[in-house]
């Protein structure tokens, strides 16, 4: 008989957990990527343990009561098909019952998510690329630090759905992280997001008006890594001006996930999304 879990909230200490996790899976997070996520809701994040060994973790990342996005979804492989897995999964949706849900599910775990209610909204597809110099062009782009923070917080909501600026304040704070944005008469046109992650570097979020912003933020981003390192940019498939992107930069598609909602999806913007955030976060 498998043991009942006993589930914690991580601290920050704990972090560790999900991250390392993902990185076993192949995920490939960011490097300082468990700060910024715990700022996003500091009871989002969980483990579940038998005997003080973890032996599964999961988020689900509260924005505003409003929403929230489940991620981190992963059993210690030694333990999978005991039914841990359900245990900290039912878990996770109890605690957040009767909001909207959304998650970025590997294709591995669709079915599962569609029989707990998830429905698909669209693909998302990682892209790889080899990073190189561009003459790009330089007007008006401005670091973050430049703008006043809550008109970023209100560009960056248009795009996600919902506000999110404790996340993304340590977002932008990461020190391995260099962010750009396009103002045009005191206008945001576009903002991007770089941060090195266990192998390469990874653009997110990368939102723009239009193709020619997107990819002038492009540019300024990868252009600010070192030559010849791997990059990746996940992009909703359904945007076709971010699949002329990827493909006008000889980018390769590795690895996709689907979009999906427990409840009633938030309409998104998706052809001015460019890069998702995060697969884990949304």
């Amino acid at each position: 008989m498998t043991p009942n879990l006993k589930i914690i909230t991580l601290a920050p200490q704990m972090m560790h957990i999900p991250i390392s996790w993902a990185k076993a899976e192949g995920w490939n997070p960011g490097l300082e990527d468990a700060l910024s996520f715990y700022a996003a809701d500091n009871h989002g994040f969980s483990a579940g343990y038998v005997d003080d060994r973890p032996l599964a973790c999961i988020s689900l990342v509260n924005y505003s009561n409003l929403f929230a996005f489940l991620g981190f979804f992963i059993v210690d492989p030694e333990f999978r098909g005991m039914g841990y897995g359900r245990q900290i999964w039912n878990y996770a949706l109890d605690r957040l019952n009767g909001i909207c849900l959304g998650l970025d599910g590997v294709v591995a775990q669709q079915d599962f998510y569609r029989r707990s209610g998830f429905v698909l909204a669209h693909r998302n597809i990682r892209y790889h690329g080899i990073s190189k110099r561009h003459s790009w062009d330089t007007r008006d782009i401005i670091s973050p630090r430049d703008l006043h923070y809550h008109r970023l917080c209100d560009f960056d909501a248009r795009h996600f759905g919902f506000h999110r600026s404790s996340f993304l304040q340590a977002w932008l704070l990461q020190k391995n992280a260099q962010a750009r944005i396009i103002l045009q008469d005191s206008r945001i046109l576009a903002f991007g997001v770089i941060r090195k992650c266990f192998e390469g570097y990874k653009i997110g979020p990368l939102f723009a008006e239009d193709y020619d912003h997107a990819e002038r933020i492009f540019q300024a981003l990868t252009s600010s890594i070192p030559v010849d390192q791997s990059f990746y940019l996940d992009i909703p498939e359904p945007n076709i001006d971010a699949q002329r992107l990827v493909k006008a930069y000889a980018m390769n598609p590795v690895f996709e996930t689907a979009r999906m909602y427990k409840g009633s999806a938030p309409k998104l913007p998706l052809h001015r999304v460019f890069g998702i955030t995060s697969f884990e976060l949304g």
